[in-house]
């Protein structure tokens, strides 16, 4: 496993700027959840990318337009089956994971697609919400901001949980980057990174 990326791009949120470092120039790209298309925008600007995003919300997709990102209104869940093995050297899914279905069978497709996944999802090993659960109530946290009754959230999971699915499927993690509630590194998230990581992000391969 190789070691995290500095944080060293001050102009996106540190866990997009993780992402971009990680991007081989010149990259195919798509960006699943895409948003109002920060981090194609960025990537197109700086690494000469190209790619497709898809975004549910027809907001977050004319803010795409807006930026001249090309955006394809898509429901994650609904499965890649429109596109080819290997269309994509990335396919990337940020902070979307814990709200889809079938996060496993995502994130098979995602590696069908995709030479490389990269995966960020909120760790719910962290210390505040075993506290808050403790206490007798679900979480809410920086990362996990939504009340129990609202929020999208359906299989929040662990970085141990997410590290044992790896494993059994045999998806082998090329880098991985560990940040706390203000998305930065420390040496607590180093020496225990179920416990203090807030935000986990992956990149992933299929050895199968």
């Amino acid at each position: 496993m190789t070691p995290p990326s500095p944080l060293v791009d001050g102009s996106l949120r540190p866990d997009l700027a993780v992402i971009s470092e990680w991007i081989e120039p010149g990259s195919r790209i798509l960006d699943l959840g895409c948003g109002d298309g920060t981090l194609l925008d960025h990537l197109a600007r700086t690494r000469q990318v190209r790619g497709y995003g898809l975004e549910i919300d027809p907001d977050k997709l004319s803010a795409c337009v807006a930026r001249g990102v090309n955006a394809i209104q898509a429901d994650v869940d609904d499965g890649l089956k429109d596109f080819a093995t290997d269309s994509f050297d990335y396919v990337v899914l940020t902070q979307t994971l814990q709200a889809l279905v079938r996060p496993d069978l995502a994130l098979t497709e995602i590696l069908r697609v995709g030479r490389r996944a990269i995966v960020t999802f909120p760790n719910f090993g962290h210390w505040r919400v075993r506290t808050q659960l403790l206490m007798g109530h679900m979480p809410l946290t920086k990362s996990l901001p939504d009340q129990w009754y609202d929020t999208p959230n359906i299989h929040l999971c662990t970085v141990q949980d997410f590290e044992a699915l790896c494993t059994a499927r045999r998806w082998t993690c090329v880098r991985r980057s560990l940040l706390d509630r203000a998305l930065r590194q420390g040496k607590r998230i180093t020496a225990w990174p179920n416990l203090f990581a807030e935000v986990a992000l992956y990149m992933l391969e299929d050895d199968t």
